[in-house]
């Protein structure tokens, strides 16, 4: 599950007279071809946000190209359970 997974490289710093901790965020990766919907109904069931991300494709005639993905970004343990959702929810979709 952590495997697709990849840490934040920004971290919301601390506020500078609360002295809270950093906190790290983590990505998740949105496949292309998720339908909007489904998007859409884990951004209000879930404290995550939508965002996007560079990321270097190394398949087929895209070796090394470079493009801007969605990810889902939160917390790990928020992130986790989007991730066990979004994938049942797609296997629903796939059945239907």
């Amino acid at each position: 599950m952590a495997e697709n997974m990849q840490k934040d490289q920004i971290t919301n710093p601390p506020g500078p007279e609360t002295g809270e901790t950093e906190e790290q965020l983590f990505d998740l990766l949105i496949p292309p071809g998720v339908p909007r919907k489904l998007i859409m109904d884990i951004t209000q069931k879930f404290d995550v946000e939508v965002v996007t991300r560079k990321e270097r494709l190394y398949f087929a005639n895209m070796e090394g190209d470079e493009r801007e993905l969605l990810a889902f970004r939160g917390k790990q343990e928020v992130v986790e359970e989007v991730q066990e959702y979004l994938f049942a929810e797609l296997k629903k979709y796939i059945e239907e």
